[in-house]
């Protein structure tokens, strides 16, 4: 991993007082199609990895569809090409959210992600 990005993602977990969970960019996010279309604000949602994942699910607009298919796999290390913007926030803990745009950043615990890990 970049050592900056590193940093970023470190510096961010700093901020709002959680631990850092590193992301490994070889294994696989679920993400929105939009995503890649530039559509604001940016959410993600980090749950427990498992397999091949890392955790992470992210999506572009307002709402989260319900449909089967809204996520698609994608390997974290494209993230730099689909939503740069997304990538300093990859090292927060499962259980934490985030809804950024180029200018308005907002981060969360959401102890519901975790189910029955609480």
């Amino acid at each position: 991993m970049n050592v900056n990005l590193n940093e970023q993602q470190k510096n961010v977990c700093s901020r709002f007082g959680t631990s850092f969970v590193g992301c490994d960019l070889n294994l696989k996010v679920g993400i929105s199609r939009n995503v890649k279309d530039g559509v604001r604000p940016l959410n993600g949602l980090r749950v427990t990895p498992e397999g091949d994942t890392c955790g992470w699910y992210i999506w572009a607009g307002e709402k989260m569809s319900e449909d089967h298919d809204f996520f698609v796999p994608l390997h974290a290390a494209h993230l730099q090409d689909w939503a740069p913007l997304v990538l300093p926030y990859l090292g927060l803990p499962p259980g934490w959210r985030f809804r950024v745009t180029e200018a308005y950043e907002d981060v969360w615990e959401d102890k519901q992600l975790l189910g029955d890990e609480q």
